[in-house]
């Protein structure tokens, strides 16, 4: 049976990012939204549900050349940080949930996800290198508060010696400044938050659940005030709407403290380009066409080309500019294009109880 989707009633959802729920492209449920004639301009409260989910492997691996990492985690699925915009939402549809308001109400944690952690990095072949947590959905998103999965897996990598890379928009990051600040010490740990805009009526239409831009940046100053190296990562930046304040962000990010500073383009894969596109037409109907003109301009005349070395960056003129704009603005404020490298060479299996120990 095929997924049909048609408006659902309410225009907006209360502190939600998409406003309607459609069937994930392997689906089979049917779900119809139907006007009952009340014509309310807003929707009720959705509630977060939060399921256990039982991982029997944390660690993933990827081998793509557009990033420099090649594993992570991620203690959730889902994020209740509920961004337009997130590249992630396609991926509740593996679990035959929507892109839409399911990627951001019906979360699953993983709470075995430090044991699981220790356990593969135990293991005698593992070879050490980065590991990137935040790089799909927020380990610090608001559900972490109670959780503590994030604070959880940082102390096993405390504990090994292990590299991490952090990527947030959560100032919940702050709670776990004591481990950071050590790790940062030993030259093991680097963190990213990601600022899309600095006007806090469009940050909060777009991005309902994530801390104010002016928030964020605080964050950067207090992870920068305790030694963490932070990056600030002017990601997404939306054709149109967006894109006019690349070099203001980072200079504010700079300004409060960040060494370094990445961009990314808007990526619309599968169903978030539907769910972006009836966001532009709710929230900013008056630059809906000119957005989406931009970014079939930058992905070859498609809403999205997740091609190697294209997909992050974009092509065409208009892509060329914003690297070049990119480029100009990181000389002329001192910002890095990269963080320091962080150490692998300090890794080691720390010695549990019952664990025979080595005579040399």
């Amino acid at each position: 049976m095929k997924n049909r989707q048609k408006h659902e009633p309410f225009a907006r959802i209360v502190g939600r990012g998409a406003g309607n729920n459609p069937g994930g492209r392997f689906g089979v449920r049917v779900a119809e939204a139907v006007d009952d004639g009340w014509g309310l301009d807003v929707g009720p409260v959705l509630r977060t549900e939060l399921h256990h989910e039982k991982a029997r492997k944390i660690i993933s691996r990827n081998a793509s050349p557009d990033l420099n990492f090649d594993r992570s985690i991620n203690p959730y699925r889902g994020c209740e940080h509920g961004c337009i915009y997130c590249f992630a939402r396609p991926s509740h549809a593996f679990l035959d949930l929507s892109p839409g308001l399911d990627f951001e109400t019906k979360l699953s944690v993983k709470p075995d996800a430090a044991r699981l952690l220790a356990k593969e990095l135990s293991v005698p072949s593992y070879q050490v290198a980065p590991l990137a947590i935040g790089t799909n959905t927020d380990p610090y998103q608001p559900v972490e508060l109670e959780q503590q999965v994030m604070r959880a897996c940082l102390e096993v990598l405390s504990d090994f010696n292990h590299p991490v890379l952090i990527t947030t928009k959560g100032a919940l990051i702050e709670r776990d400044l004591d481990i950071l600040a050590d790790l940062s010490e030993r030259g093991l740990a680097s963190v990213g938050i990601s600022v899309t805009t600095l006007d806090a009526k469009l940050a909060r239409k777009m991005e309902p659940r994530v801390p104010s831009p002016a928030r964020r940046l605080k964050t950067i100053e207090r992870l920068s005030a305790v030694g963490v190296p932070v990056r600030v990562c002017a990601s997404p930046m939306i054709p149109g709407l967006t894109d006019h304040e690349l070099e203001a962000i980072l200079a504010a990010g700079r300004d409060h403290g960040a060494v370094a500073a990445s961009w990314v383009m808007l990526r619309l894969p599968f169903e978030v380009s539907k769910l972006f596109q009836d966001w532009l037409a709710r929230e900013a109907p008056g630059q809906a066409a000119k957005v989406m003109a931009r970014v079939r301009e930058a992905h070859g005349g498609k809403d999205y080309d997740a091609s190697w070395h294209k997909r992050m960056r974009g092509e065409g003129l208009y892509a060329q500019m914003m690297a070049q704009r990119y480029r100009v603005a990181v000389k002329r404020l001192g910002l890095s294009d990269s963080l320091p490298e962080l150490r692998c060479d300090l890794f080691d299996v720390p010695v549990r109880i019952g664990d025979q120990l080595s005579l040399f």
